[in-house]
C-alpha cells in the first residue's frame, strides 16, 4: 500500500480541546479515526480518548495483517468503545456518562469501509469532486431530509447542534456503515469535526484539497475555519489521506507499507488528557495521570478478554 496522510487540530476559542484524531497501519490495512467529545456533557475529552484507545487497540489486535470482516469490525469496535465509556462512568461514580461522536475509516485491499455516530464527517473525494460524505445524525439533518428545512439553513438553524446518536448515551449507538468503496490513485479520504465543516462549504473543502497537497491544504482549511468562527470558534480537527499519491506529491510524502516488517504496526492513536484542565462546568478535573493510566490499562485488559471471547464465535 502507498498513501500520504496528514492530521492537525486547533483548540479554537475553547478552554479544552475535546477532539481526538489518529491513524494506525500494518502492511495491509489502514485505520483512520476521529472523535469529537461532546461539550454539553462532562469529560467529553475522556469519552473521545476512550473511544480512540478502544477502537485503536482492537485494530492492533485483529489486523494480522488485515481485518477479516471490515464491517463487523467497525460495528463491534464502536459498541465496545460505547461500553468502555459507560464502564468508566461507573468506575469513577460520575453523575453522567461522557459522550463523543466518532467516525472511522478502514482501508485494505484497495477498498475503503467507514462508519460513524454523530456529526463528525467523512468525505470521499476524487479529482476535486465529492463522491460521498457521511450524513449527520442530527435533528437538523433529519428535518432537511424530510423537506421541512432548507439545506441553506445548515449553518444558522437553532437545531444544528442537536444530535440523536453518539457514543456514551443511555441507549446503544446506531452505527451507520458505508458500502464498500473502491479507491483509485489520487482519491482523498477526509475525516473532520464539525468545527471545520460547519464553517466551510463542502465545495471549498474539495477545491482546496484538489489544488494543494494535504500537508498544505489541511492547515489552511483549519486556519480559515477558526478565523471565520472568531473568538467563539469550536475545536477544529481534520485528518486526510491520499491513496497511492499522484504527480503532485513528492516521493518523500508517500508512505509505502511494503517496507514494514511482517507483524508490525505503526500508530499515532493515543489517549492523552491534560489533568490540569478543568471540565466545562467549572469543576476541577478529578483524575490525575496515574488514574488515567489505570483506566487505560483496564480498558486494554477488557478488550483483550472480549477479543478472546469474540474469536470463539
Amino acid at each position: 500500500m502507498r498513501f500520504s496522510v496528514y492530521q492537525e487540530s486547533h483548540i479554537g476559542g475553547r478552554k479544552v480541546n475535546q477532539d481526538r484524531m489518529g491513524y494506525s497501519f500494518t502492511r495491509d490495512a489502514i485505520l483512520l479515526l476521529l472523535a469529537d467529545g461532546m461539550g454539553g456533557h462532562i469529560l467529553g475529552e475522556m469519552a473521545a480518548a476512550i473511544a480512540m484507545q478502544t477502537i485503536g487497540s482492537l485494530f492492533q489486535q485483529q489486523a494480522q495483517p488485515f481485518i477479516a470482516r471490515p464491517e463487523r469490525f467497525l460495528e463491534d469496535s464502536f459498541l465496545a468503545a460505547h461500553q468502555e465509556i459507560h464502564r468508566y462512568r461507573a468506575m469513577n461514580n460520575l453523575p453522567e456518562t461522557p459522550r463523543t461522536t466518532i467516525v472511522a475509516c478502514l482501508i485494505q485491499n484497495g477498498y475503503a469501509y467507514w462508519a460513524h455516530c454523530g456529526d463528525s464527517r467523512l468525505y470521499w473525494m476524487r479529482q476535486g469532486q465529492i463522491l460521498l460524505r457521511t450524513k449527520d445524525h442530527s435533528r437538523l439533518e433529519t428535518l432537511i431530509t424530510q423537506g421541512k428545512v432548507d439545506p441553506a439553513e445548515r449553518h444558522t438553524h437553532p437545531d444544528r447542534n442537536k444530535l440523536f446518536n453518539c457514543l456514551g448515551a443511555p441507549n446503544s449507538p446506531i452505527v451507520e456503515l458505508s458500502r464498500r468503496a473502491a479507491l483509485q490513485p489520487g482519491d482523498l479520504i477526509l475525516l473532520c469535526s464539525d468545527g471545520l465543516w460547519s464553517m466551510l462549504p463542502d465545495y471549498m473543502l474539495a477545491q482546496k484539497l484538489h489544488e494543494n497537497t494535504i500537508v498544505r491544504a489541511i492547515p489552511e482549511l483549519i486556519r480559515s475555519a477558526v478565523s471565520i468562527a472568531g473568538k467563539q470558534s469550536d475545536n477544529t480537527t481534520a485528518l486526510a489521506m491520499m491513496w497511492e499519491g499522484d504527480d503532485r506529491l513528492e516521493d518523500s510524502s508517500i508512505i509505502s507499507t511494503n517496507t514494514l516488517p511482517i507483524g508490525s504496526i505503526t500508530t499515532t492513536i493515543q489517549a492523552q488528557i491534560d489533568p490540569d484542565i478543568p471540565v466545562e462546568n467549572g469543576e476541577p478535573d478529578m483524575f490525575n495521570d496515574a488514574e488515567i493510566e489505570k483506566a487505560i490499562a483496564e480498558i486494554r485488559n477488557a478488550i483483550h478478554k472480549s477479543s478472546r471471547i469474540t474469536s470463539k464465535t
